[in-house]
């Protein structure tokens, strides 16, 4: 029985892990769809204002306790770092860069948050490895920025979006840096929710801004579109996330953390295989780079810490990217 027992357990983790490398890894596509017709920091602003609302009701009823006002003041901070200047910004960007291009420059904030580190105040020098992982990182995103003609409108614009993407992935790595001393919510989930109703509400108030109200049609709006919007709202950020929160309270550490990797690689395909993107050379090169640099960070980053901190420096919520 007991053994029964430990194997139903593996295969209850496989698919949790399953979840969070395809819902994940399926976002970016997800967001390329979704702004077909639907103005991008207003799509982003109702996907993450319903899914908190949604997380809420659900931590909540778990037992969590309500935020209190300084938590919610520092989930506001993050939730515009991560929501608003990170993966607001990646939709807008995906008007004029591919969801794989996008994918890969996002997979490479853990180097972004290895150099802040670093370079802030009281940082310290990181071992060989990391440092590796930071330099080949650079050397990735440098692959994919410098093609000229290349990508989807083969213009000026593309790098724009590239650009653009960047700015937002330093974004999250900020956002993710700052929540390692904020006051967030104790329960991962409740803190998670707060973010996504603040960065949520920020989104909607910032489309104002931007002009996304005025371009909004109902009418005009395609089930392709609605689709794509119902997958973010559910799979990228309730049963994802949810399926994250349950992975780190009952698989190894280190496991859990390979979706830093796998994401980028399912979204590269799943750009390729839903919505016809090309795969330039640049492209796969930089992915394979990119990819490793990841791996180098993940992994030599952990050698100094003993293995209990480590899994919480590694994988703690707030510190990750809110697909």
């Amino acid at each position: 029985m007991k053994h029964k027992g430990k194997m139903n357990q593996l295969y209850v983790v496989g698919i949790a892990l399953l979840f969070v490398y395809l819902f994940w890894g399926g976002t970016y596509v997800g967001m390329k769809i979704a702004i077909e017709t639907i103005p991008p920091f207003l799509m982003a602003g109702v996907r993450f204002f319903a899914a908190g609302v949604v997380l809420y009701l659900i931590a909540r009823l778990s037992g969590a306790k309500r935020p209190v006002r300084r938590e919610w003041r520092a989930s506001a901070i993050v939730g515009a770092l991560l929501l608003l200047g990170g993966n607001g910004v990646v939709a807008w960007a995906e008007q004029r860069v591919s969801s794989s291009i996008a994918s890969l420059i996002v997979a490479a904030v853990p180097v972004w948050m290895m150099l802040m580190g670093w370079l802030g105040r009281g940082g310290k020098r990181p071992n060989t490895g990391v440092i590796a992982g930071i330099v080949l990182g650079l050397l990735g995103i440098a692959v994919l920025v410098f093609q000229p003609g290349k990508g989807e409108t083969g213009n000026a614009t593309n790098l724009i979006g590239i650009i653009t993407v960047l700015a937002a992935s330093i974004s999250w790595a900020a956002g993710s840096m700052y929540s390692r001393s904020a006051t967030m919510p104790g329960s991962p989930l409740m803190a998670t929710a707060a973010q996504m109703l603040t960065g949520g509400a920020l989104l909607v108030i910032f489309s104002y801004f931007t002009g996304d109200w005025s371009r909004l049609e109902l009418s005009g709006i395609s089930m392709r579109s609605y689709l794509a919007l119902a997958y973010l709202i559910t799979f990228g950020s309730i049963v994802g996330y949810t399926a994250y929160i349950w992975l780190l309270k009952n698989a190894d550490a280190t496991l859990v953390s390979t979706y830093a990797f796998v994401n980028p690689v399912v979204a590269v395909l799943l750009g390729w295989l839903l919505v016809g993107e090309q795969l330039t050379l640049n492209t796969l090169i930089a992915a394979v780079i990119i990819i490793g640099a990841v791996v180098l960070v993940t992994l030599f980053r952990s050698k100094p810490q003993p293995a209990a901190t480590q899994a919480t420096l590694d994988i703690q919520p707030q510190q990750r990217p809110l697909h």
